[in-house]
Order: C-alpha cells, then sequence, then structure tokens
C-alpha cells in the first residue's frame, strides 16, 4: 500500500490544489448541452451511516438536490488515491449537474490508509464478495429504497483509483449499473493481486497485456452464470499518464469491446477538441456500448485538465436529454 500512496501522491496533490478552482471553470465547450461555468451546489451534502452491508468500512456521503426528480437516477462518484467523497463533492460538477437535471449522487470514501479502493483481491473481483463493491452497491439499494431512485438508471464514474473502480463495478454487479464513465483507469482484474498488495506495477506501467477474449473472460468469469444486459462503459485517458500508463487505455478498449460485443473496428472516428480522438464503438442494436476518448498530452489528471468531461460523462448516462449511450 505504501508503493501506491507514493506512486499517486504527485498526480492526487495536484487534484486537490486545483480542486476549488475546478468547479467555476469545469464543463465549458460541450456544443450539445448548455456551456459556461455551472454554478455551486444549491444543497447540502450529507453522511449517511448504517446504510447496509459494508464490509470494508467504507464511508457514504450522499448529494441530493433541492429539486430531484419523482424516480431519480443515481451517479455513484468514486475519488482518486489519498482523496475522499466530500473531495469529489467539492473538487468535481457532478452535485451541480445533479441540481441541473435532478439525479443524486453517491460519494463513497475509502478510509484505508492511501484512501484508495480495492480492485486488487480476489474478494472485490467478485459478484457478492466481501470487499468495496459491496459496500458501495448496498450505498445504491439504499437510495433506492429511501428515495425512491430508479434501479434502471445506475450509474459509476471516477478518477484514477475510483476510474479502476468503475471498471471493477461494472464487471461485478451489471445487474446494478447501466454504465460506466473511468477517466484515467485500468481494465478490469488488470490490478489482481493475490499477496495482499494493493499494487500492481505491471499493470501501472502498462505492461500487461491480453487477447480481447482474455480480458472479457475475466469480467465475466466475475458473476458466472450471469446472462442479462452488460453496461455501457465511456473511456478517457491521457497518452502522457505516467502514473497509470497510457497502454491500459488501448487494454480497456479491447476488454470492454469484447464484452459488449461490438467488435474492435470503431463505428466512427471524430476529433471534438484538437487534442481529442473519440472513437465510438456500437453494438448490433446501434446502442453506443464504448465511448473512448484518448487525450493527446494528457497527464493523469485528465479529468481535471481537461474541462468538461463530467458533463460529457452525465450526457453518455442519458441524464441531459440528450440519447447518450441508451
Amino acid at each position: 500500500m505504501a508503493a501506491v500512496i507514493r506512486s499517486v501522491r504527485r498526480s492526487s496533490a495536484a487534484l486537490v490544489l486545483i480542486a476549488s478552482s475546478v468547479l467555476a471553470q469545469a464543463d465549458a465547450g460541450v456544443a450539445s448541452t448548455p456551456t459556461g461555468p455551472l454554478p455551486p451546489p444549491t444543497a447540502a451534502l450529507a453522511q449517511v451511516t448504517d446504510f447496509g452491508r459494508n464490509p470494508t468500512g467504507l464511508q457514504m456521503h450522499l448529494y441530493v438536490p433541492k429539486r430531484v426528480q419523482r424516480h431519480p437516477a443515481v451517479v455513484v462518484a468514486l475519488h482518486y488515491c489519498t482523496g475522499s467523497g466530500p473531495a469529489m463533492f467539492a473538487g468535481t460538477s457532478y452535485a451541480s449537474l445533479a441540481d441541473r437535471y435532478g439525479f443524486v449522487v453517491v460519494y463513497p470514501s475509502a478510509p484505508r490508509a492511501g484512501h484508495c479502493f480495492d480492485v486488487s483481491s480476489p474478494a472485490a473481483l467478485t459478484h457478492d464478495g466481501t470487499s468495496d463493491p459491496v459496500g458501495i452497491v448496498s450505498m445504491v439499494r439504499y437510495v433506492e429504497r429511501r428515495h425512491h431512485a430508479d434501479p434502471r438508471r445506475v450509474f459509476a464514474t471516477g478518477i484514477s483509483s475510483g476510474a479502476m473502480m468503475t471498471n471493477v463495478l461494472l464487471g461485478d454487479y451489471p445487474d446494478v449499473f447501466r454504465a460506466g464513465s473511468a477517466m484515467s483507469g485500468v481494465p478490469f482484474g488488470c490490478f489482481a493481486t493475490t499477496d495482499g498488495s494493493g499494487w500492481n506495477s505491471a499493470c501501472a506501467n502498462g505492461k500487461i497485456t491480453r487477447t480481447p477474449e482474455a480480458w472479457g473472460d475475466l469480467v465475466r468469469a466475475a458473476y458466472p452464470g450471469y446472462r442479462g444486459p452488460r453496461p455501457a462503459m465511456q473511456l478517457w485517458h491521457g497518452t502522457a499518464d505516467d502514473i497509470l500508463y497510457y497502454p491500459n487505455f488501448g487494454e480497456e478498449v479491447k476488454q470492454w469491446t469484447n464484452v459488449l460485443r461490438t467488435g474492435l473496428r470503431p463505428t466512427r472516428t471524430d476529433h471534438p477538441r484538437p487534442t481529442w480522438t473519440h472513437t465510438v464503438y456500437t453494438d448490433r442494436s446501434g446502442r453506443v456500448a464504448v465511448d473512448a476518448y484518448s487525450v493527446a498530452g494528457g497527464t493523469h489528471n485528465v479529468a481535471f485538465d481537461e474541462p468538461g468531461l463530467a458533463r460529457i460523462a452525465v450526457e453518455f448516462f442519458g441524464l441531459t436529454g440528450h440519447r447518450g449511450q441508451g
């Protein structure tokens, strides 16, 4: 665990330092949604205890906007190493987007040393295991009960460690999550260890490569026997990421295009901004199943350095009134 703290601290410290300014400048320049700075959140962040099964002692914070839909969607916003749910609330625009579109945001916190989510242990990489994913799903179930949230519209998004957990949640719980958006992450199972360590250097350094089918098999093995629909995935990665190296982006694309049976040839490719290469992979029904953004020169902080990613994620989830992934 000490290794992960040292390796991610450079990135996470930068995230914390710029967090106070991100809310004012984020989300500009997205053509299909209202542009310009979002106002600060209008409601308070609340801590929730006793929300259900929680084997690793995660903490839960919840944002419910003053004007919420009758059966709101749920967005789970997952922090980076050294971060927390309140840091994600303060440093990203999901709460302000919730004010605008009437969904609820869950902010989990990993209180263990280093404040990284468990994406490595066998218990984390299985449906109904005994690690962090179970507690996060308990948070979702709490919101569904308490706030009458729509179980058909539950989404996950995260940065770094939170991006890795987004991959894990979509693999472990395809019956819970409709879609995810992972910003600077790695494929499901890439960080797996069996020695109790939470850090996998080979994966972090982009040294683990597999065939699409082998990556897909890791996801399918997390929930043996599951035959239902699989959640769509949006992926973001900077080519200059020196924490979770850029080759992980290609491996994520291989994994999720296999899981979602789209094939590796994109349906379309475009460049929404000069440094962005956007590839879209649709399934047989025409749904956008994998939505991938490569950012030339982008660092591990791409979620903060590139304005608008939170809004694009929420649009991909279909929560802004536009088509999105569904």
